[in-house]
């Protein structure tokens, strides 16, 4: 049986990897780091989540919309189904965002 290759993937850098990467670089405790980062975030969910939008100049901004309900089609049958409208959240980058992607 032949062997399949694994799939070779972007890295990804992950909360762990943000927070030593912090820590190192403003000198400070990793659990201080880690606790500021996990307030930043429930702040950014729960501003979104009553509606608000979160904008961090030269980053990027997260703003709930909403999706409308429609009509789709069920894969395995092909008959149309509805589909609910949604809450869902977008994140728009900020122009000194997209200018490092770019370079």
């Amino acid at each position: 049986m032949a062997r399949v290759a694994p799939l070779v993937r972007e890295p990804t850098l992950n909360k762990q990897d943000i927070v030593d990467i912090v820590s190192e670089s403003v000198d400070a405790p990793k659990s201080t780091v880690s606790s500021v980062l996990d307030a930043v975030l429930r702040t950014v969910k729960a501003s979104v989540a009553e509606g608000d939008s979160v904008q961090l100049m030269g980053f990027g901004e997260f703003h709930a919309t909403e999706r409308a309900a429609r009509t789709g089609r069920n894969p395995n049958t092909g008959e149309p189904m509805e589909i609910a409208a949604v809450k869902t959240v977008k994140f728009t980058a900020g122009k000194d965002f997209k200018d490092v992607i770019n370079s």
